[in-house]
């Protein structure tokens, strides 16, 4: 009789939660929402955020509101985030920068526990840029240019760590080309200083940097992903231009501080993947040259348990430090 007490007991408990669980999710939100961001305004991941912010905006009927925290590669937006109450009216926009900080500096949060993720948004590749009186018209005339003006060229960057700067690093050990870094605070900032003639070359991500290369303020070269990107599909890739196995991508996605009930999570879950199915959504990133990506939760944290792996042996070998 003790068991059977015990059993109902707890299946009537199991019960109560789901509904408790069914009850939040379905009062949820009442309240606008704060969507940090950690780059200044006018780079992708300020682009990729309002962009989905504004459609979560109309889905939800409460404001998602962007905020813009920019600093240390990221790491400022992100221990907000990490301390930010866990009730879902704060949510973070990761980028590849969650993944890389864990490697170029001491953080007051942990990158994987102080987390749920929620999903992945978007990935997109970086482009080649150069300023237009730059001479290299491809990539071998660039890689042939650096090596005879070792030391003479600077590259710009949205930041220590970021893929802008680590998919440029990546390209000189490949060629054995030597330039000099500098780190902006996003990558607005960086594209404006490269048109302005401040730097030669940037490695920027597409959205960042596509508009300006369409209106002739920056000249592209190629692109760093594996194929050709559907926004410039006339670019080629770094590796058929003579670089082989050369790839990197840059990523975009949704997380909110650790314990944020599951409820809420699933929430936000459902409504992203609505939002990346909408056709206006759809085409204003692709358009952009970024491609939309959903995944459950669980999908989402191994993505970036994978990608703090990979970078961490990237960054050790090539000995980057954060700045």
């Amino acid at each position: 009789m003790n068991i059977l007490k015990t059993f109902v007991g707890t299946a009537l408990i199991a019960v109560l939660s789901l509904s408790a669980d069914a009850a939040l999710a379905q009062a949820y939100p009442n309240k606008p929402i704060r969507f940090l961001v950690g780059f200044v305004a006018g780079g992708t991941n300020d682009i990729v955020a309002r962009a989905l912010a504004q459609k979560l905006t109309e889905n939800l009927a409460q404001s998602v509101v962007v905020e813009n925290r920019g600093g240390a590669n990221t790491a400022i937006a992100t221990e907000l985030g990490a301390r930010a109450a866990p009730d879902g009216y704060t949510i973070l926009l990761n980028a590849p920068g969650h993944a890389t900080n864990p490697a170029l500096m001491k953080l007051p949060y942990d990158s994987i526990k102080d987390f749920a993720f929620i999903s992945l948004v978007a990935e997109a590749q970086n482009i080649v840029v150069i300023h237009p009186q730059f001479p290299p018209r491809n990539v071998k005339e660039l890689i042939a240019l650096s090596k005879r003006r070792p030391g003479a060229i600077n590259f710009a960057s949205s930041g220590t760590g970021t893929t802008v700067h680590l998919s440029a690093e990546l390209f000189q050990y490949m060629t054995g080309i030597r330039w000099v870094h500098i780190p902006y605070k996003g990558g607005g900032p960086a594209a404006i200083e490269l048109i302005a003639g401040q730097t030669q070359i940037m490695f920027a991500n597409m959205p960042t940097a596509i508009q300006y290369v369409r209106d002739g303020r920056l000249r592209a070269l190629a692109v760093t992903g594996a194929r050709r990107a559907s926004a410039a599909p006339e670019l080629p890739t770094v590796a058929e231009s003579g670089v082989p196995g050369y790839e990197v991508t840059a990523w975009y996605g949704v997380s909110a501080p650790a314990k944020t009930p599951r409820a809420i999570i699933d929430r936000l879950n459902g409504e992203i993947a609505r939002a990346l199915n909408s056709p206006d959504l759809k085409d204003r990133l692709t358009s952009q040259g970024a491609d939309p990506i959903h995944q459950t939760p669980e999908q989402y944290t191994a993505f970036v348990q994978s990608e703090i792996a990979k970078w961490g042996k990237v960054i050790q070998a090539a000995g980057i430090k954060g700045e």
